[in-house]
């Protein structure tokens, strides 16, 4: 790492570090990440598909924000809550903010589709095309399509005195349809849901996948609106159809949550994911220039929406569909393919992969790698299965282990840690498992691991009142000779074979004494009644891990004031303690260096004079979501390293259960800096923020060679 801070032994001029000019608002940092994705859509360094990809990420993306974050601001007017945020600012001028901000936004993303990616597309074989834009046997195919197979499942709705204004789905498209009826001359009007369950793109048949000029077509098809909108005859027989109107809803999805010492948290959360599928108020439609007025005013009267609350666009609405494009078997138009490593020290006669065998015998005994010395692993560098699912497969089956325990925040559909822990619970083994039943969006799904879990004789724990947690960690407890082991996990992500596979996570093995305690300490407060106040090695929270990092900033502080060097490298999703970035400020001004690596909302404002000149924030984005974090202090030589669950967030450090590891074995301390440094000198994915909350993407100088962090570090793990 580098070493050399500017040190300052001035007379530091005070400034009232709470001041709002010196933060920014959390909402608006989140929107300049989605900016972000955005631009490595419209890159054109990125491969085709991958570009329709992060455009469907965009898109994915606002939806939750809606759901969540906007829906909050919208209760927050209702309710006559006006306390200010801390760059001062109400929720009604969010929300105005987040529409002025969005609109260009959507309409870059939008016409960008239409003008540059659907051409780029069709020069590539791939050919979206309108219905209108079809020749007659294809019309005529897709006509019978509709006959077959998409009306017996659509149902119109009357919207009339006799006939309630419809319920509409959350991130439902749907058709406004006005008809006429030719008796009475008297206009109509109904509504009809596009189908979530059939493909959002028809493919036409290959037979019909033709072109004048002979170019030969990998996929051909037109959206399954456009194909439903040029058959509505068939659903108003004897009406004449005066013209229809697409339009889309996002419904408030964040669940509100009353805990009670005496509930039942399974129950409670079973009862608000019911209210969920019903759905909360509807707190953004979207729809087409071409809708009048008129008919725009009903909606929003009978659906309760504000001016700010439609977003008007051009061309298809929800482009998350595009994500289905990637399915198409066209490797060149997509970032080269590559398979997940395995760390050399679990390869067993150079092999590729590990096997797993109970004795370490046929196979890698992992029990004995960590006991050599701690082993870090960095996902999907490395692979997830031959390491952490390994690591647990192994446990479940060896004789001598006594115990696993371990939490769950998200797991994938098919988990096959899942079915190693119930393996060991039928094998006799004590199995304790926490499971986030308040993990956003995943309740339902855990919901049914944890049943599952249960039946096979786990002890099951579904969270703690009043806290999420959200800490990654596992512990398996074996009998050796005399003694007790007890051998850890604690990572940066969720135990996900899926998810593993596209975001950077990364996770320390150890058996070092006194992290096995603190992780007993720890299941034991997350299990049992314990209120445990003193770790050993870790940083918990909501117990130490707030006062700990500003101890650990205050150190760098106090050695510049000596005179020495001082730096901090902090590596996370998102920054928005602002008592955290209260002390950073004081640290820059006592000269300490600092690089940040924020992903996603920072609401530290760097390089200000004489707040902030020390104070450096990239953002990584690219082919893998960051998810890591990583924590450096140079301690004046005696290099201190952490990883683990939390971000500087409020939540994170107050609200929630969360788990940091020191790394202390020096070559995997100095495998971490290397990776922070590689993301540092990027200059192809980062983006330096600026004091005015813009970021600039970085570009290779005209004789440097491009250095993108993500392509290194595949090649690093391949060489390795």
């Amino acid at each position: 790492m580098s070493k050399n801070p500017k040190n300052s032994t001035e007379t530091i001029v005070k400034k009232n570090l709470r001041d709002p000019q010196h933060f920014f608002n959390r909402e608006f940092s989140w929107l300049e990440f989605n900016r972000r994705v955005l631009s490595e859509g419209l890159d054109p360094r990125t491969p085709l598909l991958e570009r329709l990809k992060f455009l469907a990420i965009f898109s994915s993306n606002l939806d939750e924000y809606f759901m969540v974050r906007v829906a909050v601001l919208k209760k927050q007017i209702e309710a006559k809550v006006n306390k200010l945020t801390s760059d001062g600012r109400t929720p009604q001028e969010q929300i105005n903010g987040i529409y002025q901000s969005l609109l260009p936004m959507l309409s870059q993303q939008h016409k960008f589709f239409e003008q540059t990616l659907r051409p780029e597309l069709a020069a590539n074989g791939i050919f979206l095309l309108n219905y209108i834009d079809l020749n007659q046997k294809q019309k005529t195919y897709l006509q019978n399509y509709f006959k077959e197979h998409i009306f017996p499942v659509l149902t119109p709705l009357a919207i009339d005195a006799s006939h309630p204004f419809p319920y509409l789905s959350n991130l439902s498209l749907n058709l406004a349809v006005v008809l006429r009826n030719p008796e009475t001359q008297k206009d109509l009007l109904a509504r009809i849901k596009v189908p979530q369950i059939l493909p959002r793109f028809l493919p036409l048949p290959e037979k019909l996948q033709v072109q004048d000029n002979g170019q030969a077509v990998n996929w051909m098809g037109s959206p399954l609106e456009q194909v439903i909108a040029h058959n509505l005859g068939s659903l108003f027989p004897g009406m004449d159809i005066q013209e229809y109107h697409l339009f889309r809803i996002t419904r408030d999805a964040d669940l509100a949550v009353q805990e009670d010492e005496g509930d039942d948290l399974l129950l409670v959360i079973e009862q608000e994911l019911r209210k969920r599928r019903i759905g909360g108020t509807v707190v953004r439609m979207e729809i087409n220039p071409t809708m009048p007025s008129s008919l725009k005013s009903i909606l929003m009267k009978k659906l309760g929406l504000w001016e700010k609350d439609v977003y008007t666009v051009e061309g298809l609405l929800d482009l998350k569909d595009l994500m289905s494009f990637m399915s198409l078997p066209l490797p060149k138009l997509k970032a080269p393919s590559w398979t997940s490593t395995v760390p050399p020290r679990l390869r067993h006669h150079g092999d590729d992969m590990a096997t797993v065998d109970p004795n370490g015998e046929n196979g890698v005994d992992f029990f004995s790698v960590i006991r050599q010395k701690d082993l870090l692993v960095h996902h999907p560098y490395h692979s997830f299965a031959s390491t952490v699912q390994c690591f647990i497969t192994q446990a479940a089956h060896d004789a001598h282990v006594l115990a696993i325990k371990m939490t769950l925040y998200r797991t994938s559909g098919d988990s096959p840690i899942i079915n190693a822990l119930i393996d060991a619970a039928e094998n006799g083994k004590q199995v304790a498992v926490l499971v986030e039943l308040k993990a956003r969006f995943d309740e339902e799904n855990n919901i049914q691991w944890a049943r599952k879990l249960e039946q096979s004789g786990v002890h099951v724990v579904y969270g703690l009142v009043g806290l999420k947690t959200h800490t990654k960690i596992a512990m398996v407890v074996r009998q050796e000779e005399n003694h007790i082991r007890r051998y850890v996990h604690i990572g940066t992500g969720n135990y996900n074979s899926k998810t593993a596979k596209f975001y950077t996570d990364l996770g320390l093995f150890s058996c070092r004494p006194e992290l096995g305690a603190d992780l007993t300490d720890l299941f034991n407060f997350l299990t049992g009644y314990s209120h445990q106040q003193y770790y050993r090695k870790m940083l918990v929270a909501p117990v130490n891990m707030r006062d700990r990092f500003i101890k650990l900033i205050h150190r760098e502080m106090k050695n510049c004031k000596k005179g020495d060097t001082g730096h901090i490298v902090a590596k996370m999703n998102s920054l928005v303690d602002h008592e955290i970035i209260t002390h950073l400020y004081e640290a820059s001004q006592a000269g300490v260096k600092i690089d940040l690596i924020i992903r996603g909302i920072c609401c530290l404002r760097p390089g200000v004079e004489g707040l902030s000149d020390n104070i450096k924030v990239i953002s990584i984005v690219g082919r893998y979501l960051e998810h890591s974090r990583i924590f450096y202090f140079y301690n004046n030589g005696q290099e201190e390293s952490y990883i683990g669950s939390a971000d500087w967030m409020p939540r994170n450090l107050n609200r929630r259960v969360e788990a940091i590891t020191p790394v202390e074995e020096p070559d995997l301390r100095k495998e971490l800096q290397e990776i922070l440094g590689i993301m540092l000198s990027d200059n192809r994915q980062a983006w330096d923020l600026q004091p005015d909350g813009k970021y600039i993407q970085r570009r290779p100088t005209e004789n440097s060679p491009e250095l993108a962090s993500h392509k290194i570090l595949v090649e690093t793990a391949i060489n390795n």
